[in-house]
């Protein structure tokens, strides 16, 4: 390689490779082709040195795409261009996912500088009842009794029909197929969403041979756990399917017989279940609303001997939402009466343990429910709770503390309101959900999801 008045200039034409795409020559590097993997078209060209490939395809395309293999992003101007089209054309050349890992990368998710950027309609006129979500931001939508699915780009939309009524519970499998459930129809059903196919339906033989239920689904990267109640509401139980053996059923956790008048917090249904990969552990939570209140139930399930590991019943200031952080070792909840923030740290689990109040320690409990409604979630460092219309985004405060002090002793945790005035407000919050760069909303009496995105 030889420099001239600051260039470099190649000693041969082999170390350039020349395309000719709709007509227009391209000149580039095999290091820069290469970059587009070895199972792309563009890598095949790569030694190409004498003849000079014809790709009949859109020149202004081709352009775009070799900016983004130089430059691993893509050229900030691209607001006359359908994002789709260019989607077709990675597709054409096989690197897709070198797009998607640059658009929709998980790590790229900022959670303080989130604002709502679009919102994606739906068809019909109900309203969303569960949303779910991959890691590279494909979204599931259940609505009436349609399921609604947009690809990552968000720019592809597909709408089936199911036999539910309508669907409580929603969790992406995978891409393109869904495991769905409801608590006035029996089973669950695995459905390929992309061609409208019912894969897989099963049930949980109860004790009394009724109907069998869906409350909540969860999953961790090798199960699928489902947590399901009798038609009659005196049995339930969680079971785990394996992900990876055609939807096997495994074994089953956390059976209750109820009768009579047997029922207490213990008995009580799971209606949300987390896994805890930092602990490989189950989170599995319920309440129940009675004439004497709300009553709770929390558990963590060591799934692999079946026992549970750590419990609390909630009688007082019961959960009106629970969400576990593995990132952060700690599980909240909020208050179904005072409406307040709770957090347990994980590491310091005991029978006496009991929740750390994060908001006003010193306010009294009371019976007007301001909590009810509100959400937990949490996504890797950050806590993200909803009251009514707005949203709270919780992180702790890092300390620095002498070697000698036991960093378990405290632990600060702060709250920040989301977003812009104009994007906050309106209609309680019934649903949030993260993938790949995205947070997903949803609100009541509303047909639309708000996309909520970094932009800077």
């Amino acid at each position: 390689m030889k420099q001239s008045s600051g260039f470099l200039i190649p000693e041969s034409n082999s170390c350039i490779i020349t395309l000719n795409v709709g007509g227009e020559l391209f000149q580039t590097t095999p290091e820069t082709l290469n970059r587009s993997g070895p199972n792309s078209l563009l890598s095949t060209l790569s030694n190409s040195n004498s003849i000079v490939p014809f790709i009949d395809r859109d020149p202004q395309l081709f352009s775009i795409i070799l900016s983004f293999l130089r430059n691993n992003k893509l050229p900030s101007d691209l607001k006359t261009l359908d994002f789709q089209t260019l989607i077709s054309e990675f597709q054409f050349y096989g690197i897709e996912q070198l797009l998607i890992n640059s658009v929709s990368n998980p790590s790229q998710f900022n959670a303080y500088t989130l604002q709502k950027s679009s919102l994606l309609p739906l068809n019909g006129r109900d309203i969303p009842s569960a949303i779910s979500t991959t890691s590279f931001g494909y979204v599931h939508v259940a609505h009436g009794s349609k399921i609604t699915s947009f690809d990552w780009s968000l720019t592809k939309k597909s709408t089936i029909l199911t036999q539910f009524v309508a669907i409580d519970s929603l969790l992406a499998v995978s891409p393109d197929v869904v495991a769905a459930g409801a608590t006035d129809f029996s089973g669950l059903q695995i459905i390929d969403v992309e061609n409208g196919v019912v894969k897989e339906c099963l049930n949980w033989e109860n004790s009394t041979r009724s109907s069998s239920n869906v409350q909540a689904l969860g999953s961790s990267n090798e199960y699928l756990f489902t947590s399901f109640e009798s038609g009659r509401r005196n049995s339930n139980a969680i079971v785990v399917y394996d992900l990876l053996g055609e939807f096997r059923p495994v074994f089953e956790i956390a059976r209750n017989e109820i009768y009579g008048a047997e029922f207490d917090c213990g008995t009580i249904p799971a209606t949300k279940l987390s896994w805890v990969s930092s602990r490989n552990l189950l989170l599995a939570s319920g309440s129940h609303s009675g004439p004497t209140g709300v009553l709770g139930s929390i558990k963590l399930w060591d799934i692999r001997s079946g026992d549970v590991v750590w419990e609390m019943q909630e009688k007082v200031d019961c959960f009106a939402d629970v969400g576990v952080s593995s990132s952060l070792s700690s599980m909240f909840k909020i208050g179904v009466n005072s409406g307040e923030m709770f957090f347990i740290d994980l590491r310091k689990l005991g029978h006496e343990t009991e929740w750390v109040c994060l908001g006003n320690k010193n306010k009294s409990v009371s019976t007007k429910k301001e909590g009810l409604g509100c959400k937990v979630e949490c996504h890797g460092n950050n806590v993200f709770v909803s009251k009514g219309g707005e949203l709270e985004l919780w992180s702790e405060i890092v300390l620095n503390k002498s070697s000698g002090e036991n960093l378990l002793d405290e632990r600060v945790f702060r709250s920040n309101v989301m977003g812009r005035a104009k994007d906050m407000g309106g209609n309680k919050i019934t649903n949030l959900r993260f993938g790949g760069n995205k947070m997903f909303v949803t609100r009541k009496d509303q047909q639309i999801i708000e996309v909520w995105q970094s932009l800077v």
